[in-house]
């Protein structure tokens, strides 16, 4: 079960069938996130990229703050149909979804990006690899910002487009960027 912190459906509880393998983000750990993202987004203007999307939470929660050009991407079949029904079902005309392995939809994506979250399992062996390909691949745009959630004793910031972590309980939150050109 997964509530919507805010929005047009804000207190809109999301009930996931149990026999879906996922772990979604807390509530408390969500509204952390999303306090940090109203900062720097309008999300009525933006492109965003839900990856390890699980059971849609964090789509749910930009389509309803007003965010309509979401891809949530999942190898799961369950999960990219429950997304696919669930947003149907709330009305995100805007949220559309993609069967495939996070890192290979990186690597062929064409489209840019301001937001790209990733939310992969924490026994995910790949951190590394997905940020530098989101990176060369040039999906996220030039002021767009790419958050990683992971474990909380996981380290991502030897990145070079590292710029800051958050950590909420058992969760932390990486952000990267595409660093500022200095003079």
């Amino acid at each position: 079960m997964t509530r919507i912190i805010s929005g047009r459906l804000r207190g809109k509880i999301v009930r996931a069938p149990g026999n879906l393998p996922v772990r979604p983000t807390t509530d408390f750990a969500k509204e952390s996130l999303f306090n940090i993202l109203n900062n720097h987004f309008v999300f009525e203007h933006i492109k965003a990229l839900d990856l390890f999307a699980g059971t849609g939470n964090l789509s749910y929660e930009l389509a309803s703050r007003g965010c309509d050009d979401i891809i949530a991407v999942d190898l799961n079949n369950r999960c990219q149909q429950f997304i696919e029904k669930t947003a149907k079902e709330l009305g995100f005309e805007g949220l559309k979804t993609r069967r495939a392995n996070a890192l290979d939809f990186v690597k062929r994506e064409y489209r840019e990006y301001d937001l790209i979250i990733a939310d992969p399992p924490y026994d995910y062996l790949e951190y590394t690899e997905l940020i530098d390909a989101i990176f060369f691949h040039k999906i996220l745009s030039k002021d767009g910002m790419l958050v990683i959630e992971h474990d909380s004793r996981g380290d991502l910031s030897n990145s070079e487009y590292f710029f800051e972590t958050r950590k909420y309980g058992k969760v932390r939150f990486t952000f990267f960027q595409i660093p500022s050109e200095t003079e």
